[in-house]
């Protein structure tokens, strides 16, 4: 993002201070010693308190004899505020800006396919790119995390144990195998081919939100009412309605991470306009200005213009493990935020995005109004709770 770069004069006075703007910013202060960085809602008074004239009464930090230079970004809001300070302090303080920031990565589902008997489990850790383990998320916490894939988990009968299995017809197994809810390949209670049906099926409901799941027992429950089976179809009506109260503990955002995709849309630095934050497999890239009203003599649907302009934001590039971690944490941040600015639209699974919502949330966030179903998302705390 380009920065505003100013000299500082030592007898810096009321007319330097004047021409700094009076709004949202993320600044970098420069002289001795290592550079002092934040950001600041209105960027003329951070700058005049730290900046100003020394007041010996005063027991506030004033770093006027230290600095010799200002760099600044303004910003729209204060998601954009947060991500330009994350860039620049991991720019800057390369070993130590995650902890600047007390940024903690975000919950979530493993799906461990690399095992020879894939297993689901929480963790805050991608691991390597090329293994073939796919990961569900952001969550608000371990905690809901846990609860939704625990709930998923007791509809299945794959694995929770976390050993490595060597199967032995002799192995005792475990509560879950006694409980016929595992299908036990610990002890070859199974075939690989019947556990590797088993893992598929697991995989679907997670990849479908539980969809998937849903679709095959309202098959059975219409096939048993159709054989007058009316005792198994009321069994098949009650599981499905433990699908859907473990499905409704996933929020929206908490998808697939290489199909997390979607468009954020914040208020703008620029006059007139909107910001544009692109989210590609959980990376953030902008933001991008997007001017509300059409140019002068321009007849172009609103539609045609968001695709225009998004072929000038192109998405994130494929980062390391750990960036593509903080990237989601800052998203995470925001999205589980009981009062916040903007609006996310993710993509379906074939990538489309809802362009239509895109138009109308464009005007609400430029108006500063909230969407009429903008509530506490699915999955997280009552204001009250406590997030981890």
């Amino acid at each position: 993002m380009e920065r505003t770069r100013l000299d500082f004069p030592p007898d810096a006075g009321d007319v330097f201070f004047a021409a700094i703007p009076a709004r949202p910013a993320v600044f970098v202060l420069r002289g001795e010693g290592e550079p002092y960085v934040s950001k600041t809602s209105n960027l003329r008074r951070r700058l005049l308190r730290l900046l100003g004239p020394v007041d010996e009464r005063s027991k506030r930090l004033n770093l006027r004899a230290r600095v010799r230079q200002i760099e600044y970004a303004l910003t729209g809001s204060d998601f954009e505020s947060g991500f330009v300070l994350y860039r620049t302090l991991r720019e800057l303080f390369p070993k130590n800006y995650r902890d600047r920031l007390k940024l903690r990565f975000a919950p979530l589902v493993k799906f461990n396919l690399d095992n020879e008997y894939p297993r689901a489990y929480v963790t805050r850790k991608l691991a390597r790119a090329k293994g073939k383990s796919v990961y569900y998320g952001p969550f608000l916490s371990a905690t809901a995390a846990e609860k939704f894939l625990n709930d998923a988990l007791d509809l299945f009968k794959m694995r929770r144990c976390v050993d490595d299995l060597h199967p032995d017809p002799a192995f005792p197994g475990c509560i879950y195998s006694e409980m016929k809810m595992c299908l036990a390949p610990c002890f070859k209670g199974c075939t690989d081919a019947e556990y590797a049906h088993e893992v598929g099926r697991v995989e679907a409901f997670l990849d479908s939100g539980g969809s998937s799941l849903v679709r095959e027992l309202e098959t059975e429950r219409e096939r048993a009412s159709a054989e007058l089976k009316f005792e198994a179809a009321a069994a098949l009506h009650a599981r499905l309605e433990k699908v859907r109260a473990a499905s409704a503990q996933r929020p929206d955002i908490a998808r697939r991470l290489d199909q997390l995709n979607g468009l954020m849309l914040q208020p703008s630095a620029e006059p007139d306009a909107v910001a544009f934050f692109r989210v590609s497999a959980g990376m953030l890239s902008g933001p991008l200005a997007f001017p509300v009203a059409p140019q002068p003599g321009v007849h172009i649907s609103m539609e045609a213009r968001i695709l225009d302009a998004l072929t000038a934001l192109p998405p994130a590039a494929t980062g390391s493990a750990v960036e593509t971690m903080e990237h989601l944490a800052l998203l995470k941040r925001w999205y589980f935020r009981t009062l916040k600015t903007g609006e996310l639209f993710l993509a379906e699974p074939n990538g489309e995005l809802p362009l239509r919502k895109i138009v109308r949330g464009v005007t609400r966030v430029f108006k500063g109004e909230k969407a009429s179903e903008w509530s506490v998302p699915a999955g997280q705390l009552p204001v009250e709770a406590k997030p981890e």
